[in-house]
């Protein structure tokens, strides 16, 4: 009975589409048409989201760059120059430029005048007292604030209707500098004073009015909305004339899609290329100075060179090579990243130009490619910040199971040709000149923690440079003897000062019986001499040789092997270290260690812990 009244009814249904056939593919038609339009309006309105969000992601980076190099290129280098204060009131201050953030915020007001439909806004949750409308002004702000703070990376936008306009909100968060953690952390108007470097300063926020883009839009839908409509009226007179049509407008559909697509692309095209201009030059120069410098004068990046007087630095870790033979290699290659993030950090906050990274070895020019009175003075006062900057790279050495690292720096002043080397395809900013050479011979005297400077430079810097010592030397390839100083510190508005430890050795119970040989120029010299170990420091060792008139000469390096025991013909793993200007008893020399074994290290440490009590 069920199945019957289930077939008269589907048989009722079939005569009813015969009958009505026209009007059910005229049905059909329209429901394609309206889910089309529907599907255009759809990909359209994506289309706007997403052209809007990628502008405003756009537009953020482009300020945050004019802010990162604005900070850099102008307020931390003004600094530094008397009679310029850097100021949040500067318009009422002589002499002053604003305060980075004043910057941004400043700029983001002109721009918010100077086009009606975008407005750019920097607000914080810890404005300083003087800014009235810093802090979060609505709901939006403060979700943005909040999830920004949790997610620093990410970006935080919303549609919201704004006096009957749809308006996108977009937000990404500005994110603490070095130098601006320690601006803030020490200003005494400012409302939080433990920031960090990576902590969420604020956020940046695009609002884009996204009428005109609808209307736009809208207007050149219009055409096809009107073809559909009547293609609709049509659809009786011939159905596989509409079907065509239909599939004749799809097509032309989807060639303005990927018109727009190619209007977009086109644009990123664009901006990558610019942002590849300031990779290229990131990749080849390292450096914010010249960064800046090439930006202004992109035909400096020609190939040639000029003769300048720069001052040059050079760093070195003493013992590396040896002690990283004893690591994997990526951990070796971490600790190596660490060390050289701390000290380009510190060179670059002293306008130094990084030249090179020589596995553990650095080569800084102050002078270069742009010169200043004080290069020479900077140098040194960066050279103790780098000292100083050991302590933080060995508190990291020590929660990784490294022993402490040690450097050695030397810094000279001179006549060299600095330029553009290479070729077109690569090239180096780098110095060519004796005077190079003659830095790095300064910076081979130098045991772990010393800074020496040559005469030249001496002379440069002045009495701000505290000087503890001097030494007359004979580098190789240098005709007459130098003089070289040892800095322990500067004065004057730097204050900078290394830390003075007195060095003491202390008898051992029972001499060490050893063997030493000479290194020239890092390579085993011969013959092989004898010798005992009779005090023990913290840091070196006082040695006594068999042969009492044969001692090595002063700031020579040699490597030196214990023998495990008094009649045993087995001796320890290679240590190395620097024979010491300080003066010792005839047939006896002072060295200082530049690489120890971690067994022998443990070893000397519980024995100078015994002995020194």
């Amino acid at each position: 009975m069920v199945q019957s009244l289930i077939s008269r009814i589907w048989e009722s249904l079939l005569r009813l589409l015969l009958q009505r056939i026209t009007l059910v593919l005229t049905l059909m038609l329209c429901a394609a048409i309206a889910i089309a339009i529907s599907n255009m309006s759809a990909l359209s309105s994506s289309l706007i989201e997403s052209q809007a969000v990628q502008n405003a992601a756009l537009n953020v980076q482009s300020l945050t760059q004019a802010f990162d190099l604005y900070s850099a290129a102008a307020a931390d280098r003004a600094k530094l120059v008397p009679g310029v204060t850097v100021t949040h009131a500067y318009l009422n201050t002589k002499g002053a430029i604003p305060l980075p953030s004043t910057f941004a915020i400043e700029l983001g007001e002109q721009i918010s005048e100077k086009n009606t439909e975008m407005s750019v806004r920097l607000y914080s949750n810890y404005p300083y007292p003087w800014r009235t409308t810093g802090g979060a002004k609505d709901e939006f702000e403060r979700d943005a604030l909040n999830f920004l703070r949790e997610n620093p990376r990410q970006k935080f936008y919303r549609l919201e209707k704004q006096n009957g306009n749809t308006t996108l909100r977009y937000a990404q968060a500005s994110l603490m500098k070095p130098s601006c953690v320690t601006c803030h952390n020490t200003d005494i108007n400012s409302p939080k004073k433990n920031w960090e470097v990576g902590d969420v300063a604020g956020a940046w926020e695009i609002s884009q009015s996204l009428d005109n883009l609808v209307t736009k839009t809208n207007q050149s839908l219009q055409g096809t909305f009107a073809m559909l409509g009547g293609m609709s009226v049509l659809g009786l007179s011939g159905l596989t004339l509409v079907v065509g049509k239909l599939r004749e407008n799809t097509r032309s559909l989807e060639h303005r899609v990927r018109e727009r697509t190619t209007d977009l692309a086109e644009a990123n095209t664009e901006l990558e290329k610019r942002n590849e201009l300031i990779r290229q030059v990131f990749g080849r120069y390292l450096s914010d100075t010249v960064v800046a410098n090439l930006l202004e004068s992109p035909e400096r990046l020609k190939l040639g060179g000029e003769r300048r007087k720069i001052t040059i630095l050079t760093s070195d870790l003493r013992g590396f090579t040896s002690l990283s033979e004893r690591f994997p290699p990526e951990e070796v290659i971490h600790i190596l990243n660490l060390y050289l993030e701390y000290m380009a950090d510190v060179i670059n906050h002293y306008q130094g130009t990084i030249d090179e990274f020589m596995g553990d070895g650095i080569l800084v020019l102050f002078g270069a490619p742009i010169a200043k009175e004080d290069d020479a003075l900077r140098a040194v006062t960066c050279a103790c910040a780098m000292q100083l900057a050991m302590g933080g790279v060995n508190e990291k050495m020590k929660t990784l199971g490294w022993p402490p690292l040690e450097m050695g720096i030397g810094i000279n002043t001179g006549e060299v040709i600095v330029g553009n080397i290479g070729s077109e395809k690569r090239t180096k900013y780098g110095i060519v000149g004796s005077q190079v050479n003659l830095t790095y011979r300064i910076e081979s005297y130098t045991s772990g923690g010393q800074i020496l400077i040559s005469e030249q430079t001496f002379k440069e810097v002045g009495s701000s440079v505290r000087i503890i010592g001097q030494k007359q030397v004979q580098p190789k390839g240098v005709s007459q003897e130098i003089t070289i100083y040892e800095v322990y510190g500067v004065g004057g508005r730097y204050n900078l000062y290394l830390p003075k430890e007195e060095e003491l050795f202390f008898p051992v119970p029972q001499e060490i019986p050893l063997l030493y040989t000479i290194l020239h120029d890092k390579q085993m010299g011969n013959p092989v001499f004898s010798g005992r170990l009779v005090k023990l420091s913290t840091k070196g060792a006082e040695l006594q040789v068999d042969i009492p008139n044969v001692i090595p000469p002063k700031l020579t390096n040699i490597k030196i092997n214990l023998f495990t025991s008094k009649n045993s013909t087995q001796v320890s793993e290679d240590i190395y270290a620097k024979v010491l200007e300080k003066l010792a008893g005839r047939g006896s020399f002072y060295i200082h260690f530049t690489a120890v074994p971690p067994t022998l290290l443990t070893q000397f440490n519980n024995l100078y812990q015994i002995i020194s009590q």
